[in-house]
């Protein structure tokens, strides 16, 4: 065999090898963790900062791998060409198409890329000044090669440095829908919803998860001080809004640990009880306002009740911060919390739902996808969508569930059966 022909083989490996480098290269520094990069980064590593260099110029950085493995595709595949017409003639040209395919496929870039997705850290590190200087040398190319698709794509009405790209929250979100976290039973476990509960903080509003005031246990300011004793006593919460005249009229909010400390200075006589004395000044917050400001408010002010009013001013519910809290963790019960069966699973798969049940912790629960932007609870979803007031026994489907409306009280819908779509 002739000295050239050797020469060609070898020179065909030696850029085979070049080929599955630069493809190794551009997987694992597009797989490495961005996240312990920079952790190392800011530990003093000098390879972890080079890395990070060189992924902010990712448009450079794409460009030199790039031109450098077609470089040597092409070239090593016009070498093997060259070879084997020589050893076969005309028919080395299909020869050398399957050999240079299987040959590239195999060894420059499935093997390569799996390697280098699996030790995209380890391997990135080691690369990062060679591919440091291949950039530099490449880059006028690059840049050139960069200019003219943008001018390209320009002429079809793309403009690229105007595509943005999605948030930091999306990211965040689909990075939280991936994960899968399993306990020891192999159920899944709460801390995806956790997650996108501290995400969406910003969007929800305090009218979604208040109290309504149907629901608040408030006392009457008119009453015999021995009376709102009495109530507050036998009331399980700890803060309770007074109203005077008219239940719209907040005067303030009692707190029972300093209603007892009174008490207990005036020698246990109720009717010496001075009750403007232990009266806290009412903090009054609009409905608008988002959890995630709320929940700021709350620490800066060092308080954990507010009071929900309208744009007209009138009371709408309460808010504390125990429900921020919730919306994040899911329910915290205490030896005082009442046990309410909001919700009931059917044998045949439906639900057994309290109107007053909202979407948003339904949707929580059991991870439907139920909206809620125009109401708060499953009891609004039915007035909402079916834009009348329903009937006991009325049947609707809205967004691929089955709703029923088994009680109701007056105009306001109770309970209702709920029968998810069959996955």
């Amino acid at each position: 065999m002739e000295l050239s022909l050797i020469l060609s083989i070898i020179a065909i490996f030696v850029l085979l090898l070049f080929s599955a480098f630069f493809s190794g290269s551009e997987t694992a520094l597009t797989a490495a963790s961005k996240v312990r990069l920079k952790a190392r980064e800011k530990e003093g590593n000098k390879r972890a900062a080079m890395i990070n260099k060189i992924r902010d110029q990712k448009d450079r950085m794409i460009g030199a791998l790039l031109l450098g493995n077609n470089l040597v595709n092409i070239l090593g595949s016009a070498l093997a060409t060259s070879v084997l017409i020589k050893l076969f003639g005309e028919s080395g040209v299909i020869y050398a198409t399957f050999i240079m395919t299987l040959l590239i496929l195999i060894f420059a870039e499935v093997l390569p890329k799996t390697y280098a997705f699996h030790n995209a850290e380890r391997m990135s590190m080691r690369i990062a000044p060679i591919i440091r200087v291949v950039i530099i040398i490449f880059a006028p190319v690059t840049e050139a090669v960069t200019w003219i698709v943008r001018k390209v794509l320009r002429l079809f009405g793309v403009d690229i440095s105007k595509v943005e790209a999605g948030s930091h929250l999306e990211l965040l979100r689909g990075v939280i829908d991936m994960h899968k976290a399993l306990d020891s039973k192999g159920k899944e476990l709460e801390q995806r919803a956790m997650l996108r509960s501290i995400l969406d903080l910003a969007e929800v509003d305090v009218e979604d998860i208040m109290i309504h005031r149907s629901n608040v246990t408030m006392i009457d300011m008119d009453k015999p001080t021995e009376q709102i004793i009495e109530d507050v006593m036998s009331s399980p919460y700890t803060r309770l809004p007074l109203w005077k005249d008219d239940h719209d009229n907040i005067v303030g909010v009692l707190h029972v640990r300093e209603l007892l400390r009174e008490l207990m200075d005036v020698g246990g006589d109720a009717a010496q009880v001075n009750l403007m004395r232990v009266v806290m000044t009412p903090w009054f917050i609009p409905e608008t306002t988002n959890l995630y400001d709320q929940l700021q408010a709350f620490r800066e002010r060092k308080e954990h009740f507010a009071v929900v009013i309208d744009e007209y001013g009138s009371f709408m519910g309460i808010v504390t911060l125990e429900d921020i809290l919730e919306e994040i963790v899911g329910d915290i019960d205490d030896e005082h919390d009442e046990a309410v069966s909001g919700v009931r699973r059917l044998s045949n798969g439906s639900y057994i739902i309290d109107g007053a049940v909202p979407v948003r912790d339904l949707n929580r629960a059991f991870e439907w996808g139920l909206p809620h932007d125009d109401y708060a609870t499953i009891a609004g979803l039915v007035l909402f969508e079916s834009q009348m007031v329903p009937d006991v026994g009325q049947s609707f489907r809205f967004h691929g569930f089955q709703i029923d409306v088994v009680r109701k009280q007056r105009n306001q819908i109770t309970l209702v059966r709920l029968t998810p779509p069959k996955k």
